[in-house]
């Protein structure tokens, strides 16, 4: 599960890298006039709220800071992933997840694992978008795994044989 993740954040950053600069803030018609760095920033504050909350063991996904400095500095954004790949890796343990559904706050329990899954599959998504976004906008080859979550990856290897 954390190899996974982090190699999906290390694939990430390569992609980032590779990205013409004007690219990253440029809002994009495909993703509803979003932008790559929009949908950058919304992965990672997601994967923050996670680790800040690991502490007190209460997350709250809806109460993330929405730095705008990560979604307009392409650079920040890469410091931003390496220091959740650097925090990650900690042990299970039970979590209370807090949601604002309605106008009313819902509690779930959960656990570090689980999230550490849903933030996983939550990236494979956004990277999937991101993909549409890089194609629309410039033309960069990226890597056919980009957007595609692991067990598509196997099943595809499978019935290729």
């Amino acid at each position: 599960m954390f190899k996974s993740s982090l190699e999906t954040l290390e694939q990430f950053k390569h992609i980032l890298s590779a990205l013409p600069m004007d690219c990253y803030s440029q809002k994009c018609s495909v993703l509803s006039n979003a932008t790559i760095g929009q949908h950058t920033r919304h992965v990672i504050e997601l994967y923050l709220c996670l680790i800040q909350g690991y502490k007190t063991a209460d997350v709250s996904y809806d109460r993330r800071e929405r730095d705008l400095r990560i979604e307009q500095d392409i650079t920040f954004a890469l410091e931003k992933l390496s220091q959740i790949q650097s925090l990650l890796q900690q042990p299970n343990k039970n979590l209370k997840i807090t949601y604002e559904l309605a106008g009313e706050t819902a509690c779930l329990d959960s656990n570090y694992y689980r999230e550490v899954m849903y933030n996983l599959e939550h990236t494979i998504h956004h990277h999937a978008l991101i993909k549409v976004g890089i194609e629309q906008l410039t033309k960069q080859e990226l890597p056919t795994s980009f957007g595609v979550a692991p067990s598509t990856m196997q099943y595809r290897k499978t019935c290729a044989q």
